[in-house]
């Protein structure tokens, strides 16, 4: 039995070392990486002819995210097309590599040379004002002419698109000036005012989340965590007015389905220890499921000023 395991063992190793097989090799430096990066350092300054000077005529551009089996290359026409569109169409635009990457190039043994990078694409839309931030890897086949005859693209293809239907008016919903979610708010609101907590409470999911500018980024605390803050808070000042500010709005949104009340506020507080009156400005987004429940609060509000003398 230990011999028929070392022999398993033996044929293993042989078949895994004879699956190896070389095909070219991998360069940090090389002639077809200087000339990708002088083609990309000219399309970023939308030098038209010296970005074609590096094209061979039938270059061929993909992207490579794509399903789409019937989608056709693109062009060296097409190519420089969209370089002039890139540099018309938004302000402050650049391409540097991404922290810490660098470019490869690869001379296959059958294929030829590629050039791989990954790079970091930044720029405003000059027009929608979408911000252009994101990672783009290429894959780039120079010819033997040291011509780049093929480019292949993998990008986040959200921002594009966000560009696209941004460029366009579109509505995503329905704003409303008076709606019942907007009066939950109000008696939620005047019954924290006149301390009946028991009723406050009433309006809230009991897995509703709460953010605030005072939290550190993406954390939140529980509907228990804020009973036992507003507990505190309670027994440390009198609230004597909580007033409403301008008016709310609703907002019930195509995209997502979000259900949302923002509201302004001015909170008229007495602190019980020395009777020091304080007014705190207060912006509030409430999200609500279908029952109308509070499901999300984000509170705009600083109590840094409670701190004062």
């Amino acid at each position: 039995m230990k011999k028929t395991a070392l022999c398993i063992i033996f044929l293993c190793s042989i078949s895994g070392t004879a699956q190896k097989k070389k095909n070219g090799t991998i360069y940090r430096e090389h002639p077809a990486i200087q000339v990708v990066d002088a083609m990309f350092t000219a399309f970023v300054a939308g030098d038209t002819d010296k970005v074609a000077s590096y094209l061979a005529e039938d270059l061929k551009t993909f992207n490579g995210t794509s399903s789409n089996k019937d989608a056709k290359p693109g062009t060296k026409e097409d190519f420089l097309e969209q370089m002039n569109w890139m540099n018309e169409n938004f302000d402050y635009f650049s391409m540097e590599p991404s922290k810490g990457a660098y470019p490869d190039a690869l001379e296959y043994d059958e294929s030829g040379t590629w050039v791989q990078t990954w790079d970091h694409v930044k720029g405003v839309h000059n027009k929608t004002g979408v911000k252009l931030d994101m990672p783009m890897h290429r894959l780039i086949v120079v010819n033997d002419e040291n011509k780049i005859k093929t480019i292949i693209n993998y990008f986040d293809l959200r921002i594009p698109m966000e560009i696209w239907v941004s460029d366009n008016d579109l509505k995503n919903g329905t704003l409303y000036k008076n709606h019942e979610n907007i009066n939950r708010i109000r008696r939620m609101m005047h019954a924290f005012e006149f301390g009946d907590f028991e009723t406050a409470y009433t309006y809230f999911d009991e897995k509703a989340r709460f953010g605030s500018l005072e939290l550190p980024d993406g954390e939140t605390m529980s509907l228990e965590e804020i009973k036992a803050r507003n507990t505190q808070l309670w027994a440390t000042y009198d609230f004597t007015s909580i007033d409403e500010v301008g008016y709310p709005d609703y907002l019930e949104y195509d995209l997502g389905d979000a259900k949302v009340v923002q509201s302004w506020w001015k909170f008229r507080m007495t602190r019980k220890s020395d009777n020091k009156e304080f007014v705190i400005p207060a912006l509030y987004i409430h999200d609500f499921n279908d029952e109308g429940k509070i499901i999300r609060s984000n509170a705009y509000i600083s109590t840094k000023m409670l701190d004062s003398k």
